[in-house]
């Protein structure tokens, strides 16, 4: 008997006194979701833990079961709300995330993560995964890309690593990556998830399946002109089992303006999807196809992989060359520091008639050293910290090739020919 399941998705912009109608907006949402009574809910940037507990009550009828994934200094703004028990829950916050000093764009105080709720519907195992990956504020010069690429790294392992079990797995959430982008062809090749705007078998919604209009009014108009009319940036992806079989029905997307209401829900467009679940017989469902795996998917993977490895060493330079310049700097103010401290100890050892000391100067002097000097320490250990992330994410990527590469020595020469094997790139970021 197939089971039919109802996801929805939403960016909701949800950053108390900074973000425009904030509270009407939280209203208009809790009664879209009691209305439509979707069996899902993922929202994303829900970033105050009161407009959760909002949300929570209002929906208690029709959603009672909910969760809020706490990470970071603000909290990562994930939520879930769900007709179904929730039976066990997870997160994992990303290692690499923005930089503290770029407070305008606030990424790093939110903890980016991934979240994961474990269902049972109608007997099958369903995982469910929420995420929102760092946001990309100039695309011509994107110096979050390394970041954002492993981010898409690790929530494929994360993904791949713990729904072994799954019967149905299911992703949604705010990607901030195009649908032809490296981190998103990551994610596809690796855990075989697939995009419901591809597979719906019926589509009502923005054109091109944007979830980031232009016209939005609360959309920086500027940043979204080169694409034209928006991005599509918003997710909802799915897989199936041995045990279940998964095909989405219909995925529509709000279209801007709400009916009876001034503004929009948010600054994104909402995704609702409805997914039907078909169990069978074990070894004839979905997995199975997964497992004849083609050497020119696999040669295809390794190229990907290569390509991330590439931006992943570009973000290392970057960072290596960020903490070389932090240590530089740190020396030069410690050594400031001491020779402000021996121009201070000459008049004790002076001999004859007592000089005028300009204390006044003294002390604004060395607290400007001992800024410089406690500043450049906290670079240092913050961008030693960003070498060790990064360098781990490329080991684990060479690892990654290497294993493909071995697979591929089963397969016949000929069957992957067509397809050339990248090297990785050893170019280093533009100063």
């Amino acid at each position: 008997m197939p089971v039919r399941l109802r996801i929805f998705s939403l960016n909701c912009w949800g950053i108390r006194y900074l973000s425009k109608h904030c509270a009407q907006r939280y209203c208009m949402i809790g009664d879209l979701l009691s209305k439509e009574q979707h069996d899902v809910a993922l929202l994303q940037e829900v970033w105050s833990e009161k407009d959760f507990l909002f949300l929570k009550k209002k929906l208690s009828s029709t959603h009672p079961h909910a969760h809020y994934f706490k990470s970071g200094f603000f909290g990562s703004g994930l939520a879930v709300f769900s007709k179904h028990r929730i039976h066990d829950v997870f997160l994992y916050k990303y290692t690499l995330n923005g930089y503290p000093y770029m407070a305008h764009h606030g990424d790093w105080f939110g903890g980016k993560a991934v979240g994961k709720i474990l269902l049972n519907i109608s007997g099958l195992t369903v995982h469910v995964f929420i995420t929102h990956l760092h946001a990309e504020y100039c695309r011509e010069q994107d110096s979050y890309l390394p970041h954002r690429v492993v981010q898409a790294w690790e929530l494929q392992n994360f993904i791949r690593h713990t729904s072994a079990g799954a019967d149905v797995v299911i992703l949604g959430g705010d990607l901030n990556m195009h649908p032809t982008d490296l981190g998103m062809r990551l994610l596809q090749s690796y855990t075989g998830l697939k995009d419901c705007f591809h597979e719906t078998a019926s589509f009502d919604g923005c054109e091109q399946g944007f979830t980031h209009l232009t016209d939005n009014p609360f959309t920086n108009k500027q940043e979204l002109l080169p694409f034209g009319g928006g991005i599509r940036i918003d997710y909802v992806f799915f897989k199936g089992s041995e045990r279940a079989a998964v095909s989405c029905e219909s995925l529509s997307t709000t279209k801007g303006s709400v009916a009876g209401q001034p503004f929009p829900y948010s600054d994104h467009e909402a995704l609702s999807s409805e997914l039907v679940l078909y169990p069978v017989e074990e070894g004839k469902g979905d997995s199975k196809q997964e497992k004849d795996c083609t050497a020119g998917k696999l040669s295809e993977l390794v190229n990907i992989v290569t390509e991330a490895r590439t931006e992943v060493k570009v973000g290392l330079h970057g960072a290596e060359r960020m903490r070389y310049t932090a240590a530089r700097t740190g020396i030069m103010g410690l050594a400031l520091l001491l020779l402000e401290l021996a121009i201070a100890a000459v008049p004790c050892f002076a001999l004859g008639t007592e000089q005028p000391f300009p204390k006044a100067s003294f002390y604004l002097l060395g607290a400007l050293c001992f800024a410089i000097l406690f500043s450049t320490i906290l670079l240092y250990i913050f961008y030693g910290m960003q070498v060790k992330a990064l360098q781990g994410a490329e080991d684990q990527m060479r690892l990654a090739v290497g294993s493909l590469q071995e697979r591929l020595k089963g397969f016949p020469k000929g069957t992957y020919e067509g397809h050339s094997q990248k090297e990785p790139d050893s170019r280093e970021p533009d100063d």
